[in-house]
């Protein structure tokens, strides 16, 4: 088992997907002694060059739990659970196995070794009902659920996931920080995701293979929508900051105030054109617009200390740099592996 560091042992849950995997290697950087978990099977030797301890576990398996120390642990970040953006078609079970009953076995385990604290996201969708103006939307509204679409069942699941989070800190002492979470901008290598069960390939990197090629870029609608963005580095800052705050925690959304349309396409634009080209953009105001929506952080700037540091442009300057160094590859494979798995389904 892993020595002990700065007297400060965290796990991070769901550590080969795309945020946890970011979020256990700051963690040791930031000098704590971290144990990744995930549900694969083998990390391909990613963890041990990080000189972080690797297991294996089912979330929804109480019985897995006993694999993990069972005491002097200070934080659990649960970054474990199905999403709509990687389910083929749609299996509500995996919701209600990985996000409910996998965090009553998370909050069982912490109650026993006497964890000081769990850090869970939350979705988007539960503000749903506010989207479509510019207005910061609080922290912490009213919670209302989408009974249609693909992200219905979902959003029931991790509504009930921070009820019994919420419940294990009012009975427990259980520290709770809940992250409302608005896209969170990385690069990982696979370009597609799922919307209401089938595959497509995400907008933005359809745009950034389009300017790569010096082809023209769309702007759709009214270009002065705004669409919460945060850049994985701010996002990074805040979970930082929520492991080492000295009051029980709450409820925070994580944003940066968004970008425009105009801005995003611009930036897109700038970042990926040919060198000396760069790529034409024109407007098309009679197709649809976005939907537009922008969170109110000020409680995150409060009781966390966060500011943003970084905005679209900056994470597109990350996003060219990791494209080229692959940093996961050991754990997502190389672009190319996704395209081959597109090919053969051909």
């Amino acid at each position: 088992m892993s020595t002990i560091k700065n007297g400060k042992r965290v796990i991070v849950l769901g550590a080969t997907g795309s945020l946890g995997a970011h979020v256990a290697v700051h963690m040791k950087k930031c000098g704590y002694d971290v144990i990744a978990v995930g549900h694969s099977h083998s990390d391909n030797g990613f963890y041990n060059e990080q000189d972080i301890e690797y297991l294996t576990l089912d979330i929804a398996d109480k019985s897995s739990f006993n694999r993990l120390p069972q005491d002097n642990i200070w934080a659990v970040l649960n970054f474990a659970g199905a999403l709509p953006a990687s389910m083929k078609g749609f299996n509500g079970n995996l919701y209600i196995s990985s996000i409910i009953q996998g965090t009553m076995n998370v909050l069982e385990y912490c109650r026993k070794a006497k964890v000081d604290r769990i850090i869970f996201p939350q979705s988007l969708f539960d503000v749903y009902h506010l989207f479509g103006h510019k207005e910061p939307i609080p922290a912490e509204p009213t919670h209302l659920t989408p009974y249609k679409g693909d992200h219905a069942v979902y959003v029931i699941c991790k509504n009930a996931a921070c009820d019994l989070i919420e419940h294990y800190y009012q009975t427990y002492g259980l520290k709770r920080f809940i992250f409302r979470l608005s896209r969170i901008y990385l690069y990982h290598p696979n370009p597609y995701t799922y919307i209401d069960g089938e595959k497509v390939m995400v907008s933005d990197r359809f745009l950034i293979y389009k300017a790569m090629k010096g082809e023209t870029l769309e702007i759709w609608g009214d270009p002065d929508r705004i669409l919460e963005t945060i850049c994985i580095k701010d996002f990074l800052q805040i979970i930082e900051k929520a492991t080492e705050a000295n009051h029980d925690g709450g409820f925070y959304n994580v944003g940066s105030g968004g970008s425009t349309l105009r801005e995003r396409i611009e930036a897109i634009a700038d970042i990926f054109s040919p060198k000396g080209k760069k790529c034409p953009i024109i407007y098309c105001p009679d197709k649809p617009s976005s939907t537009q929506f922008v969170l109110d952080y000020s409680k995150t700037e409060r009781e966390l200390g966060y500011h943003p540091q970084y905005n679209f442009k900056s994470y597109l300057e990350d996003f060219k740099r990791d494209m080229k160094e692959q940093p996961f590859r050991k754990i997502w494979g190389l672009e190319s592996d996704y395209y081959k798995e597109e090919d053969e389904k051909r």
